[in-house]
């Protein structure tokens, strides 16, 4: 969320439509991702493809105990026991919502119950702040944040105004997921004035092995901070303290070339360090995930051309974009996400859009490879039961749809960056005698999980080769996903 997203709400509110700008399941399920023998909790088999890309007559509020994957926009998934819970904005398509956050559970990220609301109203100490400052807070929580420390959940919130940077993030505190729960304070703010800073908004936070706790947040004006909390508490271990800038959007000219907002912060254990995926751009269109990884919480982060993602220019790679496969209307804002691991499994999840609608909001959850340098990529398809299996050489060879996550900058927000830029698939065809598109110049090698595409003009493909559902045709099929020598997320789908 941003100034001109924020000056935009009270007219979205007008109109009926309110959202806003932003972590587990074992794989175990029917080799043919279609009908789950009830694990998502329900007494019954489930069908997959009841789920559909819009949900007009479930999107009122009268109907909430039916949205299980609708309504959905900037999750944050926990764990604890045998559910999954998701925490999101206060949103509903083409309708105004109570205020409270909502909370879903699952117990295979694929069917979704609706649980209820965090707050009955909003947070009083927030409110309290917006108010005290000349602003009156908007009827509803946008971004949560959700971890458990010790036998306490904490709930970190975002609740802003009309008033430009006028903002505050607010913890709550439960012994249950489900509640209740607890204001426990203000954790940091921003004000509209001549200070440097960012807004206050889209919370995040890490534990090093050590156990320290770094809170990483902030939406465009000057990006994204990291601030030391407290352990033991929750908030900020220095009162007043706002933290320092670790990473900001490139230019063009004088024009920013975009937002930058809804970062999730990860330790990769295995691989002993910390990964700042960013959302960056217009949340309703060409909303993408970047990521910066680094060795310590507090940065330098890099890129993927080992730049600091702190300087003044943009940084890959790009792991998720707005795409669209062949017959299919395209999935747009497809940003500020949820990173979570179950049973050393990691999962993306986050809001869809389709392209036939910008305004409904799915929930997507995908599963994240990690390529042999140690950087993140994404199942180019929602996750849909299917077990880590090994792939054959003899399956590999035939039609694929791929798809090349370019990105062309579009400097501005809202007014400018109306086009989702969808990355659409393009025909792949891996011949059987080595060669790829028919052409002895292009050659593939098969090293089960990973795949190589070699290609004439000196790029490089390395992706990982799965099972996965074909959700625009509703089957089974062979999905990979990887980066190339140049660090662009490359996506197939066997046809």
């Amino acid at each position: 969320m941003n100034r001109i997203s924020e000056s935009l709400l009270v007219v979205v509110m007008i109109t009926g439509i309110f959202f806003s700008g932003c972590k587990k399941n074992p794989d175990s399920a029917d080799p043919d991702p279609g009908t789950n023998p009830g694990t998502g909790g329900g007494t019954a088999k489930f069908d997959i493809n009841s789920i559909n890309d819009t949900y007009a007559s479930l999107a009122p509020p009268a109907n909430y105990q039916q949205w299980g994957p609708y309504n959905v926009h900037d999750p944050s998934i926990i764990k604890s026991g045998e559910w999954f819970y998701s925490f999101s904005t206060d949103v509903a398509y083409g309708n105004t919502v109570r205020a409270g956050l909502q909370i879903r559970k699952s117990k295979d990220l694929v069917e979704w119950f609706f649980v209820g609301w965090v707050f009955d109203n909003l947070p009083q100490q927030g409110a309290q702040f917006i108010s005290s400052n000349g602003g009156t807070p908007f009827q509803s929580l946008w971004a949560p944040y959700i971890m458990k420390a010790g036998t306490e959940f904490r709930l970190y919130y975002s609740l802003s105004s009309a008033v430009p940077r006028l903002s505050v993030i607010g913890l709550a505190t439960s012994a249950n997921p489900e509640g209740p729960w607890t204001e426990k304070g203000i954790v940091v703010t921003s004000r509209n004035d001549a200070s440097t800073q960012t807004n206050a908004i889209d919370p995040t936070v890490v534990v090093t092995p050590g156990g320290d706790h770094w809170l990483y947040y902030g939406s465009a004006w000057d990006g994204i901070y990291v601030l030391r909390l407290n352990p033991a508490t929750g908030l900020a271990l220095s009162g007043g303290d706002k933290g320092t800038r670790i990473a900001q959007r490139g230019f063009t000219g004088t024009s920013i070339n975009g937002n930058i907002e809804g970062a999730e912060i990860i330790y990769n254990q295995a691989l002993n360090k910390y990964y700042l995926f960013i959302a960056y751009d217009w949340l309703e269109t060409k909303y993408n995930v970047r990521v910066g990884r680094s060795d310590n919480p507090q940065g330098p982060f890099q890129d993927f051309n080992g730049n600091n993602i702190n300087m003044a220019q943009d940084h890959g790679p790009m792991i998720l974009a707005p795409y669209k496969f062949t017959g299919h209307g395209g999935w747009q804002g497809v940003a500020h996400c949820s990173v979570f691991q179950d049973n050393g499994r990691y999962y993306m999840a986050h809001q869809g859009r389709p392209g036939v609608d910008k305004f409904y909001m799915d929930m997507h959850v995908r599963k994240i490879f990690w390529t042999n340098d140690g950087w993140p990529v994404v199942s180019p398809e929602r996750y849909a039961w299917e077990k880590d299996s090994l792939i054959s050489q003899n399956d590999i060879a035939g039609d694929w749809e791929q798809i090349i996550l370019g990105y062309n900058v579009v400097p501005g927000y809202a007014n400018e960056q109306t086009s989702p830029d969808f990355q659409n698939s393009v025909p792949l065809t891996i011949n059987a005698n080595g060669n790829i598109n028919g052409s002895a110049a292009n050659s593939w090698t098969y090293a089960a999980p990973w795949l190589t595409l070699n290609w004439s003009n000196g790029f490089t493909d390395k992706v990982y080769v799965q099972l996965g559902r074909d959700w625009e045709n509703k089957k089974t099929t062979i999905i990979f996903s990887g980066l190339n020598n140049q660090g662009t997320a490359i996506w197939g789908k066997k046809k």
